[in-house]
C-alpha cells in the first residue's frame, strides 16, 4: 500500500507526480527545485542559495512523511553544470555532516525551470 504525500510547505508537483510516496517505513521524494513556495519563483540564481531552498523543500516534503533529513538513505543531484560541485557540496554537507547518506551527482543537460540544481531522495520512517 502507498501513501501520497503532499505538503504546502514546499512547491507543488510541476508536472503529474506527487511531491512523495510512503510505502511501509520508505518515503521516495520527487526531486526538488529552488522554488520559494511561498512566492512560486526560484530564491536566486546562485547555486548556494538554490542549493539551500532545494534542502529546506525536500526537508518539508520528509517532515509531512513523519521523517527528517537525518533519515535519507540516498539522495540523487542533478547539478546544471558540474563545476557548480564545489559550491554545492559545501551547502549539502551543512545538512548531511553526521549521516551522510549514499549519493549520487549527475550532470544534467537541462533541469526543470533552468535550475541549476535538482534533489531527490530516499528515506526511512
Amino acid at each position: 500500500m502507498k501513501e501520497i504525500v503532499s505538503t504546502e510547505n514546499a512547491p507543488g508537483a510541476i508536472g503529474p507526480y506527487s511531491q512523495a510516496v510512503k510505502t511501509g517505513n520508505m518515503v521516495f521524494c520527487s526531486g526538488q527545485i529552488p522554488i520559494d513556495p511561498a512566492t512560486g519563483e526560484f530564491v536566486s540564481n546562485d547555486v548556494a542559495e538554490q542549493t539551500e531552498q532545494v534542502l529546506k523543500n525536500l526537508s518539508a516534503v520528509l517532515e509531512a512523511a513523519g521523517t527528517n533529513l537525518g533519515n535519507v538513505v540516498k539522495t540523487t543531484v542533478f547539478l546544471a553544470d558540474m563545476n557548480d560541485f564545489a559550491v554545492f557540496n559545501e551547502v549539502y554537507a551543512k545538512y548531511f555532516s553526521d549521516n551522510k547518506p549514499a549519493r549520487a551527482t549527475v550532470q544534467a543537460a537541462r533541469l526543470p525551470r533552468d535550475a541549476r540544481v535538482e534533489i531527490e531522495c530516499i528515506a526511512v520512517v
